[in-house]
């Protein structure tokens, strides 16, 4: 079905497009906000996202590929957003930024502070793998990496993590 839909859209079909936002919105949503802490610079990651895909679907060689274009599109756009907020706000430490649960997704206190405890990549591979769902093949693909380092990175990201919260 997305493969369809994705064809359409980089046709021009803006309907197409709409049905593939309003499957992928969650996802995006979730991913934005715990890569950056708090909702309304996850809304504007996503809102970013979203015109940066519709913009240049056209681009987008395979259908298949859409799903990791798309997330690689918003891992950039909040990168964005995390660098202006560091230079804005001059913090050495992003990881410190205070972490709420957005609507509708509680996290307990613990899991917040291990996943605080991670380096940015390992965040990265895990939210992704956790919240988005996406195995080592395609998050190696989204990050330009293998899928083996995908995997050997998470397996290290979770056993930090599980040390932690012992």
């Amino acid at each position: 079905m997305d493969n369809d839909l994705v064809k359409r859209a980089r046709n021009g079909d803006k309907t197409a497009f709409a049905k593939l936002y309003i499957s992928y919105k969650d996802k995006l949503y979730r991913y934005a906000y715990f890569k950056l802490g708090n909702t309304h610079d996850a809304m504007d990651a996503v809102s970013n996202c979203i015109t940066q895909a519709y913009l240049s679907i056209y681009s987008l060689k395979s259908e298949k590929a859409f799903s990791a274009w798309i997330f690689k599109i918003l891992y950039r756009e909040c990168c964005t957003i995390l660098s202006k907020k560091a230079v804005d706000s001059q913090i050495q430490d992003i990881d410190r930024l205070n972490i709420e649960s957005p609507q509708g997704v509680e996290l307990a206190p613990e899991l917040k502070e291990a996943l605080s405890i991670l380096y940015y990549d390992e965040k990265d591979i895990v939210l992704l793998s956790v919240i988005a769902g996406y195995n080592s093949k395609e998050l190696g693909s989204m990050l330009g990496i293998k899928a083996a380092t995908v995997r050997s990175k998470l397996s290290r990201a979770l056993a930090k993590m599980r040390k932690y919260l012992e």
